[in-house]
């Protein structure tokens, strides 16, 4: 990450609003983990980048979401689950929704999309997005700047290494658990 940074400079930023763009949590954390251990990254552009970046991802899903929204739900009847999930806490918490979705992992796009979906105001959206999207970047960029400046250069590829492998064995342990579950209740002939 260090060397992507010094050779690409002021393009890292650009690349690093592209991936908030579409999520971005890790990259973020992992960015300014080395930007607090190694000194090539302002974390106040590294901020402004990702802000950026996650307000105009979640305002194009939003645009996606209003515009498309109900064409989707009838040619993806999977995808219907998520947003039907997304739309119940969005109707049940509101502005508290918008303000906090990007932090539950999983349902980020598809949150902004149930919010056009469920026809949220253009400008509401927009006025909520902006600060829920300030708030996720000050909030990682610091975390990863707090975790890299705690745990020093020397450790942080293997504290990142291993925060991949706990992320990656949860992930197959939670699919091998629902296929396992649902090939038991499947009824046998």
């Amino acid at each position: 990450m260090a060397e992507f940074w010094a050779e690409w400079g002021a393009l890292a930023y650009v690349v690093a609003a592209l991936w908030a763009f579409f999520e971005g949590e890790t990259f973020v954390l992992a960015a300014s983990a080395v930007g607090a251990t190694m000194g090539v990254i302002d974390p106040f552009l590294l901020m402004g980048a990702v802000w950026l970046g996650s307000f105009l991802g979640d305002q194009t899903w939003f645009t996606l979401g209003r515009r498309y929204g109900p064409r989707v739900m009838k040619r993806y009847p999977k995808a219907e689950a998520k947003m039907a999930t997304a739309t119940s806490m969005l109707l049940q918490y509101g502005t508290l929704f918008v303000l906090t979705f990007r932090f539950l992992y999983g349902i980020r796009n598809v949150a902004a999309a149930a919010c056009g979906l469920a026809g949220m105001g253009k400008l509401r959206f927009a006025a909520l997005n902006f600060i829920a999207a300030g708030v996720w970047a000050g909030s990682f960029v610091a975390a990863g700047w707090y975790l890299g400046a705690l745990i020093g250069p020397e450790r942080l590829f293997h504290v990142i290494a291993g925060g991949a492998l706990l992320v990656l064995a949860v992930v197959l342990f939670r699919r091998f658990y629902r296929r396992r579950r649902s090939a038991r209740t499947v009824p046998v002939i």
